[in-house]
């Protein structure tokens, strides 16, 4: 019997506890101290823990570094700035498609036109040969609004011809203007023979 007080007096701890209080929270309270006095002592400790968490494996896909966000920020304005490519792709794609559709449709008033000089040689009337130029002139209307840059545009895939007679339907200011935006070679070209044709 003397021995029951003995054995309630020893109680045994919790192994979880002892670990916490003789483990954990030292080793805590150091961390804290070394941060604290590192700090004081000049170190950018934070800085330091970044780099080194940046260097262990599993820790790494944690921390980001400025390195990193800088990396991520780039890639990202990179991405912006192709998405505004593209877009910009897309834009002149369209226009392109635009012209060619303007060029086709002047491209059949040729052939219409061509097709009307011919029964013009065959019949002999003039009344054809002015409907010719009704057509010329509507023709040269819808480039005096057009804007310019798009009408040299069109006016280089014209033919020779085509491109003169519609270029005499124009006013001085509206065929310099054209002029103006086509090609050097180009240009030279239907202002010789404009010339040569009066």
């Amino acid at each position: 019997m003397g021995n029951q007080p003995k054995t309630q007096g020893k109680q045994k701890t919790n192994p979880i506890v002892w670990f916490l209080f003789a483990i954990v929270i030292p080793v805590i309270v150091a961390i804290t101290l070394a941060i604290i006095i590192f700090t004081l002592a000049g170190v950018n400790v934070i800085d330091w823990v970044k780099n080194t968490g940046n260097n262990i494996p599993v820790i790494s896909s944690f921390v980001t570094t400025d390195e990193e966000k800088n990396l991520q920020q780039t890639e990202e304005k990179m991405k912006a700035a192709l998405e505004k490519k593209d877009e910009k792709i897309e834009e002149l794609t369209q226009n392109v498609n635009d012209l060619e559709a303007t060029i086709d449709k002047m491209e059949q008033e040729k052939l219409k036109l061509e097709n009307r000089t011919t029964s013009d040689e065959l019949d002999g009337s003039t009344t054809e040969q002015e409907s010719e130029n009704d057509t010329v002139k509507t023709i040269s209307s819808s480039f005096k609004e057009m804007d310019p840059k798009q009408a040299a545009l069109i006016f280089q895939k014209l033919d020779s011809d085509m491109a003169i007679s519609i270029l005499k339907e124009l006013s001085n200011k509206a065929r310099g203007k054209i002029i103006a935006e086509m090609d050097p070679e180009t240009a030279a070209k239907l202002t010789k023979m404009f010339i040569n044709s009066d």
